[in-house]
């Protein structure tokens, strides 16, 4: 860390030090006098120290067993008490999040599960895969309602309109894909990418769309007649996660460069970069009330910032490899992330404590070589950071 940056944290230990040393040249100064100095300093370096010392607390209270390769995704049901988890080995799994247990596995995908997405009043749940499609589950049988066909190649996102009547769905065949939930029909393709489109996300109000894609742009659609809106440059690097803010006037990107940006969606100029991760940014989320966000990134850590000042609250470690995933609890009050190390870890945002974690037995990864997986030949992620 830079001096400068260092002594700017720490500047209250700096005034500590100072008055502690004014202490000890005025040994002549009245008792009473030199008391109130003594208890000065003594406040200002507990200050201090509270301030600077590293917010990483990791404390595991359970473990969970489930699935056998790397976790992609991450969501939360509506009301808090259950999470979605998508996984490397084809399934999609559902648990309870009080008890810690796996309720049910859905499985039908023939390949990578890339995305998973709750419907607005938590009785389906939809999917994305590498295989290409996108299905749709019934969460209280576990039984999958239909599948979604029409992508040529494989589905990186996927997420419901607000009304739940829709989905959407992001591929690396350079589309967007807008559907109709009840009949599984596509209603229109969104095209202007000229790379993989990683991530989509729905605006609050439903009537415009994000995308992320691996040109290092950002799109903003208009949901009802396709129309690009506008184009976001800035990141130098594949952008891997988009989101709106609740509100729906800004937006957060997360990027292979390694920073997290937010947007103003009227204008699409940058507001800030949000910078201290050491490598790839996997994964982005807005908090509930729409003041702080998570990133999730492959040097195993998830920051939680603060949206005004674009300050570094806490980090959050515990994984011992890439986090691929993170999303907020609906109350704000707890934080979900999936990481390659197969598991997937709940927090407590307020506290920086694990609250527990879903742990998959470790299996045999699909062709994993420096970094990578292949499912059928095709990278996820190659050595080289490409996603496709």
């Amino acid at each position: 860390m830079p001096a400068s940056r260092h002594t700017g944290r720490c500047g209250i230990l700096n005034q500590a030090q100072l008055l502690t040393k004014e202490r000890s040249v005025n040994r002549k100064l009245p008792p009473v006098v030199r008391a109130v100095l003594i208890l000065a300093a003594s406040a200002l370096v507990l200050a201090s120290a509270a301030a600077c010392a590293p917010e990483t607390a990791s404390q595991e209270i359970r473990t969970f067993t489930g699935h056998t390769d790397w976790v992609w995704s991450v969501s939360f049901s509506p009301d808090g008490t259950r999470a979605l988890s998508g996984s490397v080995d084809k399934t999609v799994k559902l648990w309870d999040l009080a008890s810690g247990t796996e309720i049910r596995t859905f499985t039908g995908h023939t390949s990578i599960v890339l995305s998973v997405s709750f419907s607005p009043d938590g009785t389906q749940a939809i999917s994305g895969s590498y295989d290409g499609t996108i299905k749709l589950w019934d969460v209280a049988t576990g039984t999958e309602v239909r599948t979604f066909s029409g992508h040529t190649d494989g589905v990186y996102s996927v997420c419901f309109s607000p009304d739940g009547k829709q989905a959407l769905s992001g591929s690396t065949d350079n589309t967007i894909k807008l559907w109709d939930v009840s009949t599984g029909q596509e209603i229109r393709a969104f095209t202007g990418h000229t790379s993989p489109v990683l991530s989509v996300s729905f605006s609050p109000d439903g009537t415009r769309l994000l995308s992320g894609s691996a040109a290092r742009t950002i799109k903003l659609w208009d949901a009802a007649t396709g129309r690009e809106i506008n184009t976001f440059y800035g990141h130098t690097d594949i952008i891997y996660s988009v989101c709106f803010s609740p509100d729906g006037k800004r937006a957060l990107s997360g990027s292979y460069d390694t920073t997290v940006k937010l947007w103003d969606i009227s204008t699409g100029e940058e507001i800030r970069t949000f910078t201290g991760h050491t490598h790839y940014v996997m994964s982005v989320s807005f908090s509930p009330d729409g003041k702080r966000a998570l990133s999730g990134s492959d040097d195993a850590t998830v920051k939680l910032w603060d949206i005004a000042t674009g300050r570094n609250i806490r980090t959050f470690t515990g994984h011992t490899g890439e986090v691929n995933s993170v999303c907020f609890s609906p109350d704000g009050k707890r934080a979900l992330s999936g990481s390659t190390d197969t598991t997937v870890k709940l927090w407590d945002v307020t506290a920086g404590r694990g609250i527990g974690t879903l742990l998959g037995r470790l299996g045999t990864l699909i062709g994993r070589q420096g970094g990578s997986i292949s499912p059928e030949n095709r990278p996820v992620r190659s050595a080289q950071g490409e996603p496709f």
